[in-house]
């Protein structure tokens, strides 16, 4: 009786021992919330990276801080990479509708707070195709708003993913990519566009636009002229036509497309500044100044135009004081 009684106490010891350990934890170990993803760049709130899990074989008799313990390498995973558009967020009781709230935030002037909600909506949007291209439209209006292009240039990518039959997205992406200086992603973008639409006018311009970015004036140009080629009345492209040729130091071709350019777009400042440019390298210098005079009362703003049309007039003045001077000097009675 005594031994049953004696081997009682024991087992009553031993399953409390092994509650005590089950019931040990390291701190930050218990929470219940879910993982939060890093840093969002847009927002002023900050969540931390998920932790990797411990070993279990090491989840019982922890010591008081984790640094203690040696963790196996063949333990550790490897990050996955953050999606640097769609926004990860805590779980709600109830759906929220964060396209709607983006709208509400940007009606009050809050842009940061509207772009943070529109990258939510696309993490909730999911496979709803019609959801997605309202929350990526939305992001990339608030991200040319609050000039974060890097995430417009995101979204036009998951555009077309989401459609991959259209080249306007790829489009729009490799604009976006020129702007930020980064050619060779325009080139990869824009390639493709002429791949989905060999007759899309629009695929050869923003083609040229990234060469002649880069310092490629022979596939500009190539490129600027097939855009023409298609669509004739394409003034931007005749512009960009004209600004390669004179690149190339091809004023008489520059001149004759610049001209047409400046006719289809007789609001546009710089085109009638490029061709006040083409006229000075012909020399037909009151051209050159009417033109610059044109697109310095259009962009009054423009520095490049007003440089030029100041520069064009000083060395008029300068030419008409020297020969002026010449001719005083062959007056009579003036030594040669």
């Amino acid at each position: 009786m005594k031994k049953t009684l004696l081997s009682a106490c024991l087992a009553v010891l031993a399953l409390a021992a092994c509650d005590a350990s089950q019931n040990r934890r390291l701190p930050g170990l218990h929470s219940s919330a879910s993982p939060r993803l890093a840093v969002d760049p847009v927002s002023s709130e900050r969540e931390q990276p998920p932790r990797a899990p411990l070993p279990a074989a090491l989840t019982d008799g922890l010591p008081e801080t984790a640094a203690d313990v040696p963790v196996p390498t063949e333990d550790l995973v490897l990050a996955e990479p953050v999606d640097t558009l769609a926004l990860p967020h805590e779980a709600h009781l109830y759906p929220v509708d964060h396209l709607a709230r983006a709208r509400a935030l940007r009606e009050e002037g809050d842009l940061s707070g509207a772009l943070t909600e529109a990258r939510r909506a696309v993490h909730d949007a999911g496979d709803d195709v019609d959801t997605s291209e309202q929350a990526l439209d939305t992001v990339i209006l608030l991200a040319r708003l609050t000039d974060q292009k890097p995430l417009a240039v995101d979204a036009y990518r998951e555009l077309a993913v989401l459609f991959p039959d259209g080249p306007e997205p790829l489009i729009q992406q490799a604009r976006l990519l020129v702007e930020l200086g980064d050619t060779e992603g325009a080139l990869r973008a824009a390639e493709s566009a002429v791949e989905l639409d060999p007759e899309y006018p629009e695929t050869y311009q923003v083609l040229g636009r990234a060469h002649l970015t880069a310092g490629q004036l022979d596939e500009a140009i190539l490129r600027f002229q097939q855009t023409v080629h298609l669509d004739p009345y394409h003034g931007y492209a005749l512009n960009n036509l004209g600004l390669a040729w004179l690149q190339a130091g091809k004023p008489e071709q520059a001149v004759e497309v610049l001209a047409q350019a400046a006719y289809l777009l007789p609001h546009v400042g710089y085109v009638h500044n490029n061709l006040g440019l083409a006229y000075e390298r012909l020399g037909r210098l009151e051209e050159a100044r009417m033109a610059f005079d044109t697109a310095t009362r259009l962009s009054p703003n423009d520095p490049k135009a007003r440089l030029n049309r100041d520069r064009l007039n000083r060395e008029v003045h300068a030419s008409v004081d020297v020969l002026k001077l010449l001719g005083d000097r062959q007056a009579p009675g003036c030594p040669e």
